[in-house]
């Protein structure tokens, strides 16, 4: 395995279903990718060279070969990096609004047990700073570094609301920017891959079990798993986005979503005024 081998890099964004972009390409007998996001370019690259060619071992011959670090998008030395070992390879970004991104990480966050209820602690943009959960929605300008060294024939530009929208299309544009033939969506291609308001174990068990989870790993999935998941798995009540904090978010990210307008050529019109904010 070569560096050279390696074709694409999904590079974001968080919670903007680039996972079902993994799955549906690893559904392709043509296409491999490495399970695990490998944050090589971002926060492993002190791992060295070999050890992110080790994790293609598997990929086999005539394949084409990638992978997905959502890091990428927000590291700010990854795009020389990348260009540096990777100066051939195809850019895949698929962007959400970022209002619905904040809430959806914040979700997330809540339902780990690592912010609390008070929700304007974290989104309030007033006191935006350089809180990750707000910063990481300034797509255009994220998007920027990567076009100056790449050029932006190499960067392909999805959105969130494709894949519930025409998930064949959205696949159909990412599959010519990879230059593969067409090619079937999984069976469960027309699902989220993740969804928030699936029952999930408090975060108060799930510390405690923590010591629990390399022994019962293997059996993920499993009827057995899952029945003993369900005794304590609860519905989890999130702090609800008001319309006052969601109004001030709008305002916020305005400014970032004309430049990325500008940038993808694309309307995004539905951006700027109050959604329902789902998973």
């Amino acid at each position: 395995m070569k560096l050279s081998d390696i074709d694409f890099l999904i590079i974001g964004a968080g919670k903007s279903a680039s996972t079902w972009l993994q799955n549906q390409l690893q559904s392709d007998p043509a296409v491999y990718m490495p399970d695990p996001e490998l944050h090589f370019f971002s926060r492993n690259y002190e791992r060295g060279v070999d050890w992110y060619l080790s994790q293609f071992d598997d990929a086999g011959q005539g394949r084409i070969v990638g992978e997905k670090s959502n890091s990428y998008l927000y590291t700010p030395n990854a795009a020389t990096r990348i260009k540096q070992h990777l100066p051939h390879v195809k850019l895949i970004a698929q962007l959400r609004n970022p209002v619905e991104r904040a809430y959806s990480n914040y979700c997330m966050r809540f339902r780990r047990g690592e912010v609390g209820a008070d929700i304007g602690s974290y989104l309030e943009p007033s006191i935006a700073g350089e809180n990750p959960l707000l910063v990481s929605g300034h797509f255009a300008s994220d998007l920027e570094a990567f076009i100056n060294l790449f050029g932006r024939e190499k960067l392909l530009i999805l959105f969130f609301e494709g894949v519930a929208g025409n998930p064949s299309k959205q696949m159909a544009q990412l599959r010519a920017h990879l230059e593969l033939p067409p090619h079937p969506l999984a069976s469960d291609g027309a699902d989220k891959v993740k969804d928030k308001t699936a029952p999930a174990v408090p975060a108060v068990w799930s510390k405690r079990l923590s010591w629990m989870k390399p022994m019962v790993r293997p059996l993920r999935n499993t009827v057995a798993f899952e029945a003993a998941r369900g005794v304590i798995a609860r519905e989890v009540k999130y702090p609800p986005l008001t319309d006052d904090l969601r109004n001030r978010l709008n305002d916020y990210y305005a400014p970032s979503i004309a430049a990325l307008e500008e940038l993808s050529g694309q309307s995004l019109s539905h951006w700027y005024g109050p959604k329902d904010l789902a998973s």
